[in-house]
């Protein structure tokens, strides 16, 4: 008869086990956009996502689980809500709607007047989140381009330009504020982050040679 199994003490602020906490790597930043991750329920224990680290850094920050979203789950405010969705060849298939043009004069409006919209999923997933979404297609779209190199080497990248969710948003924050330099000291804690993800996956394939 197997024993029940007892699970294994969880921190309430990044819904990992204690001995995997990542809260150490969190780095309080103020900002004046709005940002709200939609993320996949794939993604939520997923131990190499950083949708959680980037909520608990980011001072105006909402995370929503869900696949597919039938109704904006953004407030109407007079804020102007934008997606973070990159160029893709793709976009021409026929069962996506062409993406809407992001108005110049967005970009010149006050921070704390925009909202970035960013969905947390493998390419293939927040494509279906975008697909099943028609509030998300409604959305015109900032695309992110001339990127300096991810450091996001824990997880398979389907091409060079393609960054972590905090990373992306970090890039999206600093062009759309004018202030890159203040999302930095979350970008380095992400660094941090990864090499604990790294060597911590290491130490399990070590334990694994060694039984």
């Amino acid at each position: 008869m197997c024993a029940a199994l007892v699970p294994r003490p969880q921190c309430t602020a990044c819904l990992r086990p204690l001995s995997a906490c990542i809260c150490r790597w969190v780095a309080p930043t103020d900002h004046a956009v709005e940002v709200v991750v939609l993320q996949h329920p794939l993604e939520v224990h997923h131990a190499k996502g950083s949708a959680r680290l980037l909520h608990l850094s980011l001072a105006h920050c909402r995370l929503v689980v869900g696949e597919a979203f039938a109704a904006p789950v953004w407030p109407v405010d007079g804020k102007h809500t934008l997606l973070l969705y990159p160029d893709s060849p793709q976009e021409s298939a026929p069962d996506l709607r062409a993406p809407l043009p992001l108005p110049p004069e967005w970009l010149q409006a006050k921070s704390s007047r925009l909202r970035l919209v960013v969905l947390d999923g493998t390419w293939r997933k927040s494509r279906k989140m975008l697909y099943q979404s028609p509030p998300l297609q409604q959305l015109p779209r900032l695309a992110l381009r001339n990127l300096p190199p991810s450091h996001y080497r824990i997880r398979k990248a389907h091409g060079p330009d393609q960054l972590s969710t905090l990373e992306a948003t970090c890039y999206a924050l600093g062009q759309l504020e004018g202030d890159a330099a203040r999302f930095q000291p979350l970008l380095d804690a992400f660094d941090g982050f990864v090499e604990y993800v790294e060597q911590a996956g290491g130490q399990r394939n070590a334990q694994t040679d060694e039984s």
